[in-house]
Formats: C-alpha cells, structure tokens, sequence
C-alpha cells in the first residue's frame, strides 16, 4: 500500500468520518482553516491516482467514496512503523510506548485481558 502525505491524510480522514462525498461537502468538514476547494479537487485526484478513493459520476459533478478503509490503513501504518524503526517487533513498539509513558500498567493489563480473550 502507498503511504499519504500529511494532506491527502488529512482527506482521507474528513472521507472517512463522511463515508462518502462531494467536493463541496468534504471543503466544508475539513477543519479550520479550511483549504480552497481546487486544492482538494486536486489532492482527491492524487488519491484516486493512488487508488485510496474513487469517483462515482454523477453528471458533471463527482461523489468520492473512500476504497480504503481507515483501518487497513492503520494497519498498514503501524505495521511499516514497526518495520521501518522496531527491527518489525511489536512488542518493541509497546516497550517504546512504555519507556515514554505513553502506555500506563492500565493499558498494559487491558491488552493482556483482549489477548487472552483471543
């Protein structure tokens, strides 16, 4: 899978939230402040490019429906972090979490309980 520049991330976010939608719709729930709409038309266009979003025609106006949900993205995110910087070890990546208090024993006890379930 293709990885997102900070914008076309930010997109993907809005389309996500919306499930779908039309130029318009998506200028108008990104966050403050707001982009011009050409810059979106032309950051969806590298999406489709990238094949994160496609257009259904209606007319001469076009509905954009993400093709990759947010969470394959996620996964596919966290799995190349964990390549890229953890020699491809998640348990590295929870140490990292820990040594930075970013991950509390709380955290640590509901993981083991989800895992346990499985």
């Amino acid at each position: 899978m293709k990885t997102l520049t900070k914008a076309e991330e930010q997109i993907m976010k809005v389309l996500w939230k919306l499930g779908d939608g039309l130029l318009m719709e998506i200028v108008e729930a990104m966050p403050d402040p707001q982009p011009h709409k050409n810059t979106v038309a032309t950051i969806l266009k590298t999406l489709v490019e990238k094949e994160f979003v496609t257009i259904e025609n209606l007319g001469r106006i076009h509905r954009y429906h993400p093709s990759v949900s947010k969470e394959q993205y996620s996964k596919n995110s966290l799995t190349t972090l964990a390549k890229g910087y953890f020699n491809n070890s998640f348990s590295n990546v929870v140490s990292f979490l820990v040594d930075e208090k970013k991950l509390s024993v709380q955290d640590l006890e509901l993981l083991l309980k989800q895992l346990k379930k499985k």
